[in-house]
C-alpha cells in the first residue's frame, strides 16, 4: 500500500494483479470525512456513474453479469434508488471496485473509475488527484529503473567473479622438466598434458565412476582450444622438434589461448 495526498487528504493506492486502485474512501473525505460511504453510495446511484462502471466491467471483466447489471441500470434514477459498493460486488461480480472490512479496509476503485468518482466530488479535486497519482508512477518507475541497473551492475560483478573462478580451474599450469622428459607413447596424451595436465589414464583413474573419457568432460573453450593444439601439434612434428620440446611449446599455447579465450562473447555463444 502505497500513500499520496491530495488537497491535504492522505489518499491509499494499493496493486492488485500489477493494477492500481484508490481508496474511494479517503477520497470521500473530501466531501464529508464521517459519512463516507454515504458519499460513495450517492455517487454509485448515479444513472451516469453505473453505465460508466458498467462499460468498463464489460470491457475488462470477462465474468461481469450483465443480465444482473441491466436489472441494476434500470433502477437507477428511480426514488429510492441507493446502490452500495458492496451490492454492486455481490450482484453483478465487478472487479472494477472491491470492498472490505477492517484497519486497511474500505472501497477501493480501479484507478480509471476512481478518476471518474474525483470528477464527481471535484474537477478541482480530480486535476490534484491526477498529478499526484502520475508522480508516485514516475517515483515508481524510477526505483524499478534504480533497481535493473543494480541487478546488472550486480549481474556483471557475479560473471567477472565467476569467470576469474574458471579461469582458476580451466587455466592450465606449466609443464615441469620432469614431465616434459617423459615420453608418451600416445600423441594424444601429449595434448591432454599440454592442456589438462594429465594423461587419459590418470584421468581415468581419478574418475573410476564416469563413463567416457577426459575429452568428454570439456568445457567448450578447452574444445576449441584443443582443436588448435591438434593442427600446432602436426606442424611441430614436420619441424622435427623433439616430444619434450613440442610438449613445452603446447602447454605454453594452451596457457596462452585459454587465457584469451575464456569469457570472449563469441566462445560463449558456442555453449
Amino acid at each position: 500500500m502505497k500513500k499520496i495526498i491530495t488537497q491535504g487528504i492522505q489518499i491509499a493506492v494499493i496493486k492488485n494483479n500489477k493494477e492500481e486502485y484508490i481508496s474511494l474512501t479517503d477520497m470521500a473525505k473530501f466531501k464529508n470525512r464521517e459519512l463516507t460511504g454515504i458519499v460513495i453510495a450517492n455517487w454509485l446511484s448515479t444513472k451516469y456513474t453505473i453505465q460508466f462502471i458498467g462499460a468498463w466491467e464489460q470491457v475488462n471483466n470477462p465474468n461481469f453479469n450483465v443480465m444482473e447489471f441491466n436489472n441494476i441500470k434500470n433502477e437507477a434514477g428511480s426514488n429510492g434508488f441507493i446502490l452500495s459498493s458492496s451490492k454492486l460486488i455481490q450482484k453483478t461480480n465487478a472487479i472494477g471496485i472491491r470492498s472490505s472490512t477492517g484497519r486497511y479496509g474500505g472501497t477501493f476503485a480501479h484507478r480509471d473509475i476512481a478518476f471518474e468518482f474525483a470528477t464527481w466530488l471535484s474537477p478541482e479535486f480530480k486535476l490534484y488527484l491526477i498529478k499526484e497519482f502520475q508522480r508516485l508512477k514516475i517515483e515508481e518507475n524510477e526505483r524499478l529503473a534504480l533497481g535493473w541497473d543494480v541487478k546488472r551492475q550486480l549481474t556483471k560483478i557475479n560473471y567477472r567473479i565467476h569467470t576469474d573462478a574458471i579461469k582458476e580451474n580451466l587455466i592450465p599450469v606449466s609443464i615441469t622438466n620432469n614431465q616434459a622428459k617423459i615420453i608418451y607413447a600416445n600423441e594424444a596424451d601429449v595434448l591432454n598434458m599440454a592442456l589438462f595436465g594429465k594423461t587419459a589414464k590418470n584421468w581415468r583413474e581419478e574418475n573410476k565412476n564416469k563413463e567416457g573419457n577426459i575429452r568428454d568432460y570439456c568445457d567448450v573453450t578447452q574444445l576449441v582450444v584443443l582443436a588448435n593444439l591438434e593442427g600446432i601439434n602436426a606442424d611441430l612434428i614436420h619441424q622435427n622438434l623433439s616430444q619434450s620440446e613440442r610438449l613445452i611449446k603446447l602447454n605454453q599455447i594452451a596457457i596462452y589461448q585459454m587465457r584469451s579465450l575464456i569469457g570472449n562473447p563469441s566462445i560463449k555463444k558456442l555453449k
